[in-house]
């Protein structure tokens, strides 16, 4: 699915010339699961409509192929059944990967179960962190990386076994 190269690479650009290249520790969080108080906005968000937030998120971390609404409406949906977790814990998966973070403070599947709403906050804020502002949709953040000729900030993948 992904090739050598990052998804979008800026003409002229490389890696080591991004504003967040050097800034952000490599392998790590950003942020805790019970930091959701380093930003309002979403933990306002999160703990009013957490299917709004997980979708903004979703739609950034599967590249648009799931659009906001989409995800939204499932999480909403499973909400009402006591089982968003289902849908949420997949989506942390991705976005580990995507930045090679690590599993912790346990398995994505019992960091959803035991706190849904912190896991949404924590993903949120790391997406935005690591230079993708979840609020404005995959669209809007190609066009503004395009815009200031940065390259995405998602680790390639290396190769499988």
């Amino acid at each position: 699915m992904y090739e050598d190269v990052p998804v979008f690479m800026a003409e002229g650009a490389l890696f080591r010339d991004q504003p967040y290249a050097g800034e952000l520790p490599q392998g790590l969080w950003t942020t805790g699961l019970c930091d959701c108080h380093e930003d309002g906005h979403i933990c306002f968000q999160t703990a009013i409509m957490p299917c709004v937030s997980f979708a903004q998120n979703t739609e950034i971390v599967n590249r648009g192929t799931i659009p906001c609404m989409n995800a939204g409406l499932i999480h909403l949906a499973l909400g009402f059944v006591g089982c968003c977790w289902l849908y949420a814990f997949p989506s942390r998966s991705r976005l580990r990967e995507h930045f090679a973070l690590p599993e912790e403070p346990c398995s994505d599947y019992w960091v959803h179960i035991c706190c849904t709403p912190c896991a949404i906050c924590q993903e949120s804020r790391e997406l935005k962190n690591q230079g993708a502002d979840p609020s404005l949709g995959w669209v809007s953040n190609i066009e503004k990386w395009r815009r200031e000729k940065i390259t995405p900030p998602i680790v390639v993948p290396g190769m499988n076994r």
